[in-house]
């Protein structure tokens, strides 16, 4: 494997888990491989999608707290406006799932309130593909 290739999946990766729970530096990632001349529409494109991967899998576990524990998300502070803004704004607002720290309670929340695959994947992948775009256009 070259090093081309282990930095996009690097970028993947790390893109992934920046769209997880857990803490992540996606768009550092992203700004050094670009920086080394990285191709910009194939790093866009490998950001966006482990980005939006993760988005999906957050919808998918709040899928599953919807069956396995009906009425307990809204517990969190956080995930209680999460769950208000998804309400009110339906899945439009998860073009905001690209934000820190309310962007992945809303990915959560949009999956208990069973918002279908396809309008979540389509926002979400919207947000996620935009502000790796910004990033780039940035530089």
């Amino acid at each position: 494997m070259d090093e081309t290739a282990f930095g996009l999946w690097g970028l993947f990766v790390s893109a992934f888990l920046s769209a997880s729970l857990l803490p992540g530096g996606s768009e550092a990632v992203l700004y050094v491989l670009a920086a080394a001349g990285g191709n910009p529409l194939q790093l866009l494109l490998v950001a966006g999608a482990g980005n939006t991967l993760g988005g999906m899998s957050s919808w998918g576990l709040g899928r599953l707290l919807a069956w396995r524990w009906p009425g307990r998300l809204e517990a969190d502070a956080r995930r209680r406006a999460a769950v208000l803004r998804l309400r009110r704004w339906g899945s439009p607002a998860l073009l905001f799932s690209w934000l820190p720290v309310v962007g992945d309670p809303l990915c959560v929340a949009a999956g208990w309130l069973r918002i279908g695959l396809f309008p979540a994947l389509m926002f979400i992948a919207a947000g996620k593909f935009l502000r790796y775009a910004a990033v780039l256009l940035a530089m």
